[in-house]
């Protein structure tokens, strides 16, 4: 009886042309486009998107992580995931963060998702969101709050890295829709029986005395010139969130998770 044998492969270097695409996924989001990939990071994202039945088409593993995140690999084995490990360093030359992750997987992006195709209830909508871990927190908060989809404009890629990270594996979860115009993918909306509503601080309007519930669309603008004109003109409502103290505004993620949770609640009711 012939006694097979199981050849370990060799840790990877920087040069890796596998290595290489990771960090051109991870630092270029023409790069993502262009491959129809983006990068998971953590153990915990990775686990998740395993439960989800995400088809990773590669895991990479930093030194140590084998014996680390033992059972995840298990698990990522019997996906029949492909594995390989990267050599000492590797990580901190292609990683966009001072304490990279041990475990970083390739995933599709999903598929792109039609305006016409989305599903009636909540929608939210970011015009020129530029911070990565503003747009993250959003979509964490979307898919939380039960929202159709989450529409991006002009505004940071929904695939950063960082992006992807602050929305804790929701970026998996939610229907991410990309549109040039703002207005009129407002209008389609609207077509279709939504209702527009964005925040403002200068509103008459109280966010609990307005429609929120149904199929509504909540809009938010920039962290530093919030609703163009045109955008605002397209609006059925617009609102405000009453605070105390000498504060102006809220952070544009936090508003927004203040108006989709209470999207849902009226939804409820």
């Amino acid at each position: 009886m012939t006694e097979t044998v199981v050849t370990e492969l060799p840790p990877l270097n920087h040069r890796h042309h596998d290595v290489l695409r990771l960090r051109e996924l991870l630092r270029d989001a023409s790069a993502r486009r262009t491959d129809g990939a983006f990068v998971l990071e953590g153990p915990r994202v990775v686990s998740d998107a395993l439960d989800r039945g995400v088809a990773l088409s590669g895991v990479y593993l930093g030194p140590g992580a084998r014996r680390s995140f033992a059972p995840l690999v298990a698990r990522l084995d019997a996906a029949s995931v492909p594995l390989r490990d990267l050599k000492e360093g590797v990580l901190e030359k292609i990683g966009t963060t001072q304490t990279p992750q041990p475990v970083l997987a390739v995933a599709p992006l999903p598929p792109t998702v039609e305006l016409d195709a989305l599903a009636a209830g909540l929608v939210v909508v970011c015009v020129g969101v530029a911070d990565p871990g503003n747009l993250g927190t959003i979509v964490r908060s979307s898919e939380a709050a039960g929202a159709a989809a989450v529409i991006v404009s002009n505004g940071v890629d929904p695939w950063n890295p960082k992006v992807v990270r602050g929305s804790a594996g929701a970026v998996l979860g939610v229907p991410i829709v990309v549109v040039e115009s703002v207005v009129e993918a407002l209008a389609s909306l609207r077509a279709r029986g939504w209702r527009a509503v964005g925040a403002e601080g200068s509103a008459a309007l109280e966010y609990t005395e307005a429609e929120l519930g149904g199929s509504v669309a909540v809009v938010f603008g920039s962290e530093a010139h919030g609703l163009p004109e045109d955008v605002t003109a397209a609006l059925d409502a617009i609102v405000r969130i009453p605070m105390a103290g000498a504060i102006e505004s809220l952070n544009v993620a936090v508003a927004a998770s203040v108006l989709m949770f209470e999207a849902a609640r009226q939804s409820r009711d």
